[in-house]
């Protein structure tokens, strides 16, 4: 008879412990800069993530937008202590690309995100790529400011078709002529966006601006040839609105939506971000009016329309190479985010990525879609390391041109300001 070995089983049994390795999981710390209605569907998408993917965790973290998130990346990456994957603005682009802080993407990190070039709008991945076409972000969204209205100032009027629907607004003599039915149908005021901060003034000037075919710095040069007039004209229209009593004074950013919200102004031009404001106010019953929102109607030349992208990009790791496996792992992350975007179109943006903004999906999801044809013609801000989110092209346009369009200086005098000063930075 065989004896039983138990110190055999027990060395057989760890033999087979070593031989089958541990579950392993990749952490993929992730940084972003998104608060309010945008914060809570990110972290929504960031936990079913995690859910679906046993092997991978991400671990997040939200800093203050604008210059205290983009100071912290630079200085966080140059000594390897940023994180794996962060949200940025593609308008940031640029100066990142001068600063030397993000990492290229490659076809091959594409592949293993279930991604590639052709999946997204042209514009976005042009606005995330550099001169040569090299890629340093992926697109999320495409973002830009719409015009909302209210209906009950359009009523019996030609600016509302059979349907309800907004029309007849292409041309600057049309559309002034609609606040001008507006406010004598009782609006107080007609048009109102940020009128006394630097964000909405930039938006509204940039759109007419790239409406006449403008641009703002091209080859080093801020206002270069007709540009200057361009610019002037794009001023004085700001301000006859102020004249004509359709906009407010020095408006903040809260208090111009509170204008539209109230019903007070029977149009608004601002993000698509506050659609969400207006769907839960109108569910709540808190909003007293019927409303909608429409791509930037093409006031002059053409139409185009300021925009920006929220991007997912690749810090570097200070003199680091981030592993192959963790790299995988984040563009896990990043193909999962595309491919899953009508939650955060939820929010009010136009996904960047194609499938996701032809989805049937998307397609009903309603003001999104009659608005999303402003994707083609999106203007994003010039590609310089001035320019984008909170840089000194915001500072001008909050220094120099809202002034201007209240006027305490002459258009043509904030233009040739801007144009120094702005200059001066590139030289």
């Amino acid at each position: 008879m065989k004896l039983f070995n138990l110190k055999s089983v027990l060395l057989a049994t760890a033999s087979m412990a070593i031989a089958v390795p541990a579950f392993a999981q990749t952490e993929v710390i992730w940084w972003d800069f998104l608060a309010g209605g945008d914060g809570v569907r990110m972290k929504a998408l960031i936990d079913r993530f995690n859910q679906e993917h046993p092997d991978i965790t991400i671990t997040g973290t939200t800093s203050e937008w604008g210059v205290p998130f983009y100071t912290k990346v630079r200085t966080s990456a140059a000594v390897g202590q940023g994180p794996d994957v962060m949200t940025y603005h593609l308008s940031r682009v640029p100066l990142a690309l001068s600063e030397g802080v993000l990492t290229p993407i490659t076809d091959e990190d594409l592949e293993t995100a279930g991604l590639s070039k052709d999946d997204f709008f042209d514009r976005a991945i042009e606005a995330a790529s550099d001169d040569d076409g090299t890629l340093y972000a992926v697109p999320f969204d495409i973002h830009s400011i719409v015009l909302y209205y209210n209906k009950s100032y359009l009523e019996g009027t030609d600016y509302l078709d059979e349907n309800g629907e907004l029309t007849g607004l292409d041309g600057l003599e049309n559309f002034e002529a609609a606040l001008q039915v507006a406010q004598e149908n009782g609006s107080q005021t007609p048009l109102s966006y940020q009128t006394g901060g630097e964000g909405g003034v930039w938006r509204v000037f940039f759109t007419l601006l790239a409406q006449q075919g403008g641009t703002l710095i091209e080859d080093g040069e801020v206002l270069p040839g007709d540009n200057l007039d361009k610019a002037v004209r794009a001023i004085e229209i700001m301000k006859s609105w102020t004249d004509n009593g359709y906009q407010p004074q020095q408006a903040e950013y809260e208090a111009s939506v509170a204008l539209f919200t109230s019903g007070q102004s029977a149009f608004h031009l601002n993000g698509v971000w506050e659609v969400p404001t207006m769907i839960d106010m109108e569910n709540a019953g808190t909003l007293g009016f019927e409303w909608g929102a429409v791509q930037v109607p093409a006031l002059l030349d053409h139409a185009a329309t300021w925009a920006d992208s929220h991007a997912f990009a690749i810090p570097i790791q200070g003199d680091q190479t981030m592993p192959e496996e963790k790299r995988d792992a984040v563009m896990t992350v990043i193909g999962w985010m595309s491919k899953n975007a009508i939650s955060w179109a939820e929010a009010g943006h136009i996904p960047a990525y194609r499938p996701v903004a032809e989805s049937e999906q998307f397609l009903e999801m309603e003001p999104n879609a009659t608005y999303s044809s402003l994707a083609d013609s999106a203007a994003f801000d010039p590609r310089s390391t001035i320019a984008g989110v909170a840089s000194p092209v915001y500072e001008a346009a909050l220094n120099l041109i809202a002034p201007a369009i209240h006027g305490f200086l002459e258009p043509q005098q904030a233009a040739e300001q801007m144009q120094s000063e702005l200059q001066s930075l590139l030289d």
